[in-house]
């Protein structure tokens, strides 16, 4: 029996199939149509939907690189399941190079939305009915913000056996984060729909950084041969256990000044080595910092 055909947006995609869906969000001062744009590859044999999305922060373009690089992706080839791709969530922040909206509202805590409510509420709405609700397993690709760099890491909610965390070990970030969920946020809206979602974050927004961007692309690989989306074998080296945090917060420079670190992001440190100091522009020293008793940075 053939496979049903896949609708997204009113368009509907037959098995085999890969097409461009152009979703309309709104329209410009000029009146010009502003679209998200979806690509979907409907394979022949059932399987998950997987939704790989990026650029809910218009200014995190990792993320968009990690999407495009995925859909050039020769493993993709023979797919089972679906695979909904959408690179570029916030267009209005991207044309603009911003994290925000245009109101200066943040996208990922406007959901579920409204189709009445601001223009944050009415795009998480649109992104909501037409795109995130057909999905059976979420993947969401963020990066730092402006000046700061995130090491590559899984966050998630965690369980012990559930599918969310098959998914997160699958991944082979270095850390995975068994973060809270915050109100708002699309990984909030799906988890509480029962939709198994990761948020992938790595390095620094308005970058392309490659070693953010190539594990991204291996990690949602990972994931959808996990899930059984993909056929063959894994070729590659399989990446280092991650280690598992249940807590996160930033370490403060004491006063303003340059900082001198003296370990790479990623190193665990103890609490007893300086991991940074902070010297005047004339160089005069100011005193070290410490972390707590173990940890891993993230410039």
């Amino acid at each position: 029996m053939a496979r049903a055909p896949f609708e997204l947006a009113g368009v509907k995609v037959m098995p085999g199939h890969r097409i461009q869906i152009d979703v309309p969000v709104a329209r410009l001062y000029t009146h010009a149509p502003l679209h998200i744009p979806v690509e979907v590859v409907h394979g022949r044999q059932p399987g998950p939907i997987l939704l790989v999305c990026g650029g809910i922060h218009g200014d995190e373009i990792n993320s968009v690189e990690i999407v495009r690089r995925l859909l050039r992706s020769k493993q993709i080839q023979g797919l089972r399941g679906t695979l909904v791709a959408v690179p570029i969530v916030n267009v209005f922040g991207f044309m603009q190079h911003t994290r925000y909206l245009p109101d200066r509202r943040d996208l990922n805590r406007c959901f579920p939305g409204s189709e009445s409510g601001s223009l944050g509420g009415r795009v998480a709405a649109l992104f909501r009915e037409q795109i995130v609700d057909h999905a059976s397993h979420i993947i969401d690709l963020h990066t730092g913000a402006i000046h700061r760099t995130n090491l590559p890491q899984i966050r998630a909610q965690l369980s012990p056996g559930s599918e969310t965390e098959r998914m997160a070990n699958a991944f082979g970030a270095p850390v995975i984060l068994n973060a809270e969920l915050r109100e708002g946020s699309l990984r909030h809206y799906a988890q509480n729909r029962g939709i198994p979602v990761l948020t992938y974050e790595a390095g620094e927004a308005l970058r392309f950084d490659e070693w953010a961007i190539t594990p991204g692309v291996r990690g949602v690989l990972r994931v959808m041969r996990r899930l059984g989306m993909l056929t063959g074998e894994h070729r590659r080296r399989l990446p280092p256990a991650a280690e598992l945090a249940n807590g996160s917060s930033w370490a403060r420079a004491p006063s303003m000044a340059f900082c001198g670190r003296r370990c790479a992001s990623g190193r665990a440190w103890r609490r007893a080595r300086c991991w940074a100091r902070w010297p005047t522009p004339s160089g005069t020293p100011k005193r070290p910092s410490y972390p707590w008793p173990m940890v891993s940075l993230s410039a």
